[in-house]
């Protein structure tokens, strides 16, 4: 069968201008913030080993991966979904002599394995910084308050964040209210979809009351107090609360204590980041734990967020200020406007017209003229 001319993949696309520059600018904008709180940039490689890829990671989903056999190696290599995993790599190996915590930023192309339903794009670009050897409460606040003053700087408007209690349902399951083994998967996604009837289906009935709790954050803390009391998690509730008190009063935060789909390899405390007019999540992240070759575990916490959904929503983008220089220009004082910032387009013959190529102002006898 012949693939049509130009057509790509399902779930790749071209990027034009201008949204290709908004995006290459977010990129610079939110490592540069990232940076600024000491975040050091590392850039790990597109592919790499599969089990390099997921080894690192306690709970990392091998099903995420899309993966091919090295000519080279004849081994199996995977495109990284994501790249929290790598970064775990590079601190357990190349950067395991560096005292902790050790604060790395990143940020590159993700490929994806499948679209999702509310983003079909399987290649994003993902930013975003780890704090490993840490994951405290100071850690988190670290973290979190990062990611939105982040989101901040590249123009996102009304923030909010849903926290979650990751692996709260799992402990619980192993203590005070058991799940056997082979229905757990099944409760999950029950508390996932808020399905009371399918919890009780699963004799799970017990957990109904946690999803009840779910919601604006003081209404939700309120909720599970008594439960968190009953249960033996009211220390995890003051340390959200200390989180929440960290955030800016203008940053919406909601809390569900039994989210679990997307943040399987977090611990005990994860984080969705929205933005107003923005569709789905433009960021995650939460606290994990890393696993070193000798099976020492490492904990950490840090923050991924996702450019594309900002470009979408028209942010990185600027006017730019376009010079039209005819031909016998003097190429010294085009050099100069491109040092003031100035997008020069130079005439390649006497018919170019500077409208053509949007330009806003014309080099006339070695002046600048609106146009």
């Amino acid at each position: 069968m012949t693939i049509a001319h130009g057509l790509l993949p399902e779930g790749l696309r071209d990027r034009l201008p201008p949204q290709a520059e908004a995006a290459s600018r977010l990129l610079h904008h939110v490592i540069v913030a990232i940076n600024r709180h000491g975040y050091e940039r590392v850039s790990p490689p597109l592919a790499e080993f599969e089990e390099g890829l997921l080894g690192r990671l306690k709970s990392a989903r091998k099903r995420d991966l899309l993966r091919f056999v090295d000519p080279v190696s004849q081994r199996s290599l995977a495109l990284r979904p994501d790249i929290t995993g790598q970064i775990g790599r590079i601190a357990t190996t190349r950067l395991n002599h560096r005292p902790r915590p050790l604060r790395l930023a990143y940020g590159g192309t993700v490929m994806k394995l499948r679209e999702t339903q509310l983003r079909p794009e399987r290649e994003l670009i993902q930013a975003g910084a780890e704090l490993i050897g840490n994951d405290s409460i100071a850690a988190v606040i670290e973290v979190l308050g990062m990611a939105v003053e982040t989101l901040k700087i590249a123009g996102v408007k009304h923030i909010s964040v849903d926290l979650t209690m990751p692996n709260l349902v799992e402990r619980l399951a192993d203590s005070v209210l058991p799940i056997d083994e082979d229905k757990r998967e099944a409760v999950y996604a029950a508390l996932d979809a808020k399905d009371a009837g399918g919890l009780a289906a699963l004799g799970a009935d017990e957990y109904r009351p946690l999803l009840e709790t779910a919601g604006p954050f003081d209404k939700a803390i309120k909720r599970l107090k008594p439960l968190a009391e009953k249960f033996g998690f009211a220390d995890r509730l003051d340390a959200f609360q200390k989180i929440r008190d960290s955030l800016d009063e203008t940053v919406q935060v909601t809390l569900d204590p039994t989210e679990h789909h997307g943040f399987e390899y977090q611990s005990w405390i994860g984080f969705s980041l929205f933005g107003s007019e923005i569709l789905g999540e433009i960021g995650r992240g939460g606290s994990y734990t890393i696993i070193h070759q000798d099976k020492r575990e490492e904990q950490a916490v840090g923050f991924s967020l996702y450019i594309d959904p900002l470009v979408d929503a028209g942010l990185g983008q600027q006017a730019s200020k376009r010079i039209f220089l005819p031909l016998g220009h003097d190429p010294k004082q085009a050099y100069d406007l491109r040092q003031q910032g100035w997008i020069t387009i130079a005439a390649l013959d006497e018919s170019d017209d500077p409208i053509r190529h949007h330009c806003t102002d014309i080099l006339n006898s070695g002046t600048i003229q609106p146009l």
